[in-house]
């Protein structure tokens, strides 16, 4: 097995190899490559993208504005805007057209209360997008693998179904990365994405192409899935609110990759979107049966929390440093906390979560209560039925002759060859225990963890190649199965969103919620980009 001297030596390599493919990737942008501008230039102009999916449903459901003409609204946005940003990867605006039409009638024909009609149908006529790795009937469902492009889907994941028996109409699926399990939304299929607030910057991943969808106003909620950080990464990086709930509430059924075992416990999927009042009425249908094990109706005053904070990992060998800005705008919410709020607020070191990265691969790499393996990614990437062989898949990609990325080429020779022996993996499961345990004793039922939502902002793309290890900021949350909100803190000096994660006890994700809105009305929240 190997050393954990070895083990550096190839993380080393890995970042020097990601390093010299962000030069080639810089190359072929000032030789030849698409010329793309700082960001979208049109700001929203159509007052009804500006509202929330909440007040949306109300004035459709009130029939103080038709359907037909926010669907038509959001369609208009989406072909201004998305050729820049490729987030939308295949529109279904005929049939989300037609079903508009059909919640007009049957409000001309049911003359019911505003009241009655929410109960029934809590989006009713509200637009929402969903990540491609999801299953959306009659829309492709690939996750960026091109041994999929063809499937279709013939019915929809739970979560789908769930917004769309809420009266919610889908427009489109968004981009994601390839199989999931990268942190910039890119696959040989659809592209790439990028950050609408500078398009040279990445928009994050995996579910990345939602994350810029929404924040560029062409939708207002959105579905996404966290394994590692792909809700809340994409959200930090487009500026947008993004939640990952406490583990086993929100159904995983019908969307690929497939997961098993303990992997199972890790994978969340969740809400994302502009404005924080969406996210508990969202949650709520996302979760269906599972909203029972959450107090979403408990009233929370955010002055009674007791708040924690940390402004980095404590000095992982793996990770970047995080940015003094991001470091900054942290130390606003903390002094803000204290001084306008009068919240008891207080500084931590939690000494093991310098080692999130080990903690994270360990246990995804465990067996499960039940004895069964984990999923292996390699075994998801077959060539006519057969695993890859990660290195020939390499020296086929620098022929370009690969069908693969080369993130997902790396992460494949990552998994071959990063292997903990039995009693390291006890160890780093022993260690996440007793970081849980502290966590959890720390936070009781009325407190939350403040704590970066990545070392950087949205770095440019191909840079993510060198820093393959800064999920771990995010990812540490799902082998804890915590509940975490990524939350918006307005935009850097160089127009780049800033944000913070809010983490909660299990189960307690109505108190990252309520602070999430506290937040919203004290720094702004989402920024349209463009507008400045």
């Amino acid at each position: 097995m190997a050393s954990l001297f070895t083990v550096r030596i190839r993380i080393l390599l890995l970042q020097v190899t990601g390093f010299f493919i962000n030069l080639v990737g810089q190359a072929a942008r000032v030789f030849g490559g698409p010329k793309l501008g700082s960001g979208i230039t049109r700001p929203v102009s159509e007052p009804l993208l500006l509202l929330s999916g909440v007040q949306l449903a109300k004035l459709i459901r009130q029939r103080k504005v038709k359907c037909i003409d926010v669907i038509q609204a959001y369609i208009n946005r989406i072909v201004d805007v998305n050729p820049q940003i490729n987030g939308i990867v295949k529109y279904r605006f005929e049939e989300a057209k037609k079903e508009a039409h059909a919640v007009d009638k049957k409000l001309l024909e049911n003359r019911e209360d505003d009241a009655t009609l929410e109960k029934k149908w809590p989006f009713l006529g509200v637009p929402f997008t969903v990540k491609e790795a999801f299953q959306l009937q009659g829309m492709p469902n690939s996750s960026g693998l091109v041994n999929r492009r063809n499937v279709i889907s013939k019915s929809d994941a739970t979560v789908v179904a769930l917004l769309k028996e809420a009266g919610a109409i889908p427009l489109g699926i968004t981009n994601c990365s390839e199989l999931c399990m990268w942190y910039e939304s890119s696959n040989k299929i659809y592209g790439r994405s990028n950050n609408p607030y500078n398009l040279q910057h990445i928009a994050g991943g995996s579910s990345g192409g939602e994350g810029c969808t929404l924040a560029a106003a062409c939708s207002v909620i959105g579905v996404g899935s966290d394994i590692g950080g792909s809700i809340r990464m994409p959200a930090f990086f487009n500026g947008i609110f993004g939640h990952k709930p406490s583990a086993g509430v929100v159904s995983n059924h019908g969307q690929t990759p497939m997961v098993r075992g303990i992997q199972e416990l890790f994978l969340s999927t969740g809400p994302m979107c502009r404005y924080a009042e969406d996210l508990v009425p969202i949650l709520k249908v996302m979760a269906g049966p599972g909203i029972k094990k959450l107090k979403l109706d408990e009233k929370v005053n955010v002055k009674d929390l007791k708040f924690y904070w940390m402004e980095h990992d404590g000095g992982s060998i793996v990770t970047t440093k995080v940015d003094q800005e991001l470091i900054m705008a942290q130390k606003k919410v903390v002094a803000h906390l204290e001084t306008v709020l009068g919240a008891s607020v207080q500084h931590v070191k939690l000494k093991q979560m310098k080692y999130s990265f080990q903690l994270w691969i360990t246990m995804m790499s465990a067996k499960g209560h039940d004895g069964k393996e984990p999923v292996k990614f390699i075994d998801m990437l077959t060539n006519l039925g057969n695993p890859i062989r990660p290195l020939w898949e390499l020296i086929k990609w620098c022929l370009g002759l690969s069908v693969h990325t080369i993130p997902v080429i790396g992460l494949a020779m990552l998994e071959k060859n990063l292997d903990y022996d039995s009693e390291k993996s006890k160890k780093f499961q022993a260690m996440k225990e007793s970081l849980l345990k502290e966590l959890v004793e720390m936070l009781g039922d009325d407190g939350v963890f403040l704590y970066p939502s990545h070392p950087t902002v949205a770095p440019k793309h191909h840079v993510a190649l060198t820093r393959p290890f800064n999920f771990a900021y995010t990812g540490i949350f799902n082998v804890l199965c915590l509940p975490v909100t990524q939350c918006p803190l307005g935009l850097n000096t160089k127009g780049l969103p800033l944000g913070i994660q809010v983490v909660a006890g299990p189960f307690n994700d109505h108190l990252t919620l309520a602070v999430a809105q506290y937040l919203e009305k004290s720094f702004g929240g989402w920024v349209c980009p463009g507008k400045f």
